[in-house]
Formats: structure tokens, sequence, C-alpha cells
């Protein structure tokens, strides 16, 4: 799992959208940092549903199977109805796919029930012996830890273009962080979500994961646990549940990253395109939730930038998923790997689940824009790094963008 980022909501860039109330921890971190993706946990897999239909939707809002995604799932042997009858549960080495061109993520509806969508929780922690300080020369010292605080509720109104990325691997149902971002094919209209590769994809090690969907507003009210537990779909998930019918991620990450250690973290970017669970929709994403930030792909390096605003749905104790937090902080510097690009840092005790979720600066027209998302930070938390968005980057965001520009 790969720590992440609360936000110190003092200050956003967004002329008051965001409440203030962020407190500085000034403790010193271990001088022994172990790194794990800060996303990614297993449930027990008990509450699988009753999955009872599949795939995108039609123009007359019935969920149907698009031919290109049925000749896909055929070419790799894939029987729909097993599939979501359980199939999908089978991690056979032969059975994960993992090349760019063969993300495939079949609706099941229901499958993601409340009771599933708050079991989802981050992966255990598995701790590297060596120290990812890399060249002192481009790395800074160590942040002071800020403490997360809690987005203002609802969330629609102080962070709308954020919510919770659910999805299944091996070791069960995992929960990581989402933007809605603009799209440039369709402006004002976008079903577009940025979030961190890890959260999608395993790496070298593995293959895309499986179920992904996107829900918008999570628990926009920041309900207690103990009343969530009684909760409706519709006031846990106020805004539908969105399944990822494309995921892309950089080539870096599918061919170098790693749970632990911070391979591949330079490249721990993804951009996914949603579809609602329940079949189409007049609405697209942007209009239903009301905004959509900007991506900044050249952005400046941290001398440029006073402040960057992290928000996530941390769930690795002491939290435990079902609330978004913030953190704000002036970013430094960090290097991972020589030769591989800086990445920015700053300090935050968001933990495992907050991973993908958005870095908000303030963009070259003086507006919020994302410069980032959480990809790394010690198990112990106190600190989240994020890749520096550049040209690898926004290939993968245009190339999602022209996929589905005619459409």
């Amino acid at each position: 799992m790969r720590p992440i980022h609360p936000i110190d909501a003092a200050r956003n860039g967004r002329g008051g959208r965001r409440g203030s109330s962020s407190v500085l921890a000034a403790a010193a971190l271990a001088t022994v940092l172990a790194l794990t993706a800060t996303a990614c946990g297993p449930e027990e897999d008990g509450a699988s549903g009753e999955p009872t239909a599949s795939a995108a939707a039609s123009s007359d809002g019935k969920i149907v199977i698009p031919d290109e995604l049925k000749n896909r799932l055929k070419e790799h042997g894939i029987d729909l109805d097993k599939w979501r009858n359980g199939e999908w549960k089978n991690w056979d080495k032969d059975q994960w796919l993992r090349e760019a061109k063969d993300y495939v993520n079949p609706i099941i509806e229901n499958l993601w029930n409340p009771e599933r969508m708050r079991d989802a929780d981050t992966s255990p922690e598995q701790p590297v012996a060596d120290d990812i300080s890399g060249d002192e020369g481009v790395t800074d010292p160590t942040p002071a830890v800020r403490e997360a605080a809690e987005a203002h509720t609802p969330y629609h109104d102080s962070v709308p273009e954020s919510g919770k990325l659910l999805f299944d691997g091996p070791e069960g149902s995992m929960v990581c962080s989402a933007t809605v971002v603009k799209d440039p094919a369709h402006p004002g209209k976008s079903n577009l979500v940025w979030t961190a590769g890890h959260c999608v994809h395993a790496g070298k090690e593995g293959g895309w994961y499986r179920n992904i969907a996107f829900v918008p507003g999570y628990n926009d009210s920041g309900m207690e646990t103990a009343k969530l537990e009684s909760a409706t779909k519709e006031e846990i998930a106020p805004y539908g549940v969105w399944w990822s019918d494309w995921a892309s991620t950089s080539d870096q990450w599918i061919a170098e990253g790693a749970s632990t250690g911070g391979q591949g973290a330079p490249y721990d970017f993804a951009v996914l395109h949603v579809t609602p669970e329940t079949g189409a929709s007049a609405k697209s994403l942007e209009e239903t939730v009301g905004y959509a930030l900007p991506v900044d792909f050249d952005a400046p390096a941290v001398s440029g930038i006073s402040s960057l605003t992290a928000t996530g749905y941390p769930a690795a104790p002491p939290y435990d998923g079902q609330r978004a937090f913030q953190c704000d902080d002036t970013p430094g510097r960090l290097s991972v790997l020589q030769g591989e690009p800086t990445m920015y840092r700053i300090g935050c005790s968001m933990t495992g689940g907050a991973s993908g979720g958005g870095w908000v600066g303030e963009g070259a027209d003086g507006k919020p824009a994302l410069f980032s998302n959480t990809s790394i930070g010690p198990v112990t938390a106190g600190w989240l790094a994020g890749p520096r968005l550049g040209k690898e980057a926004e290939a993968v965001y245009e190339g999602v963008s022209r996929k589905y520009a005619g459409q």
C-alpha cells in the first residue's frame, strides 16, 4: 500500500470554497522509511452480491455489452456469464491481463453494494529496508508532519471533484481516491477520472485490477461509520457508481511499478473513462457532480509553487476510509531513483486509501488545477509524494480523451 496525504484546508486557491482546519504536528519521522503503495487493500471477499448485469450502456438506457468489449473478452477466453458469476475471482497468471491494450472491466451491477463499498480496505504494509532518499542533491529535507483535516461537508460543496475508487485484486477488495478532470474532447461534459497507476494496475508483477469503479462524493454528508452500516446505496453514493470502461497508465508503471520501494513512482498516474452503472445517462460525470479540474502538465518546479492541497479517503489506521480528508503544504523535492524525474513531496498524516487522490494548486491562470496525485509515503505516515506531471502523463491523458472523442 502506498501512503497518502491529508489536506490542510487552510489554503486552497478556490476563493474560499474549502475551509481551513489543518493542524501542524511537529513530530519527527522515523529515519528508516518503509514505503508501500498507499491505496490498496484486502477485504474478506464474502459480500459478492448477486451480480445481475454487465457492461456498458445503450442509448435507451439498458445495460448491454459493446461489440468491442465482447471481442476483447472473447480474445482472452473470457466467458461473460461465468465472469459476472464469479470467474473474475480467478487470479491465475494466465488469466490476469497486464498489457495496456488488454484492459477489460465489464460492469457487474450491484457488485459494489453498500457493505462492499464500506468494507473495501487497504493492503497489509510491506516495508522495505532500503532508504529511498536517492540523490541528496535533489531531495529536500523531510517535511514536518501535517495532520490531515476532514473536508467540509457536504463534500459536494467543498471537494466536488473528489471521490473514492473501488477495485478488486488477488487479496480482496481495495480502495483508492480519484479526481474528476476535464476532457478536451468534451468541454463541460467530461467522463474522465485521474488516479494513481498503482490503483488500476499491479505493475511489473501483475496486471489490471478488476471491477474498477469510481464513487464521486462518497459519503457526501460525512456520516459516522456506525450510521453508514444502515445507510442506503443512494446515501453512500449520492451521485452514483461509475464503472471504468477504459483505463490507461504509463508504460513505465506497467514495466517497473512495484508495491514497495518506490519503483515506478515518478510515473505512477492513470486516467480512466467512466460510465454510469445503471445505464445511459443524459448527464456526464462532470455535469453530475458540477465540477472538473484542468490538469497542469507544465507545472513549475517546487520553487514556483507556494502550496499544494491533497485530498483523499485514507483507510489505514487511524482512519477508516469512510470520510474525505485534506492536507495543504508547500512542496519539496524527492528523488526516488537517480536518472528518473524528481517528485513533489508534502507533509501529511494520511494513510493507505488516499493513494490516487488529487493534488491541487494554482494554475497559470490563477485558477485551481491538478498538479499531481498521491503515490508513495512511509508506512508510518507523515509525508506523501506524487509525480510531477509531464509529457508522459499528458500522452496518457490525451490518449484516453481521443479514444472517446467521437462518442
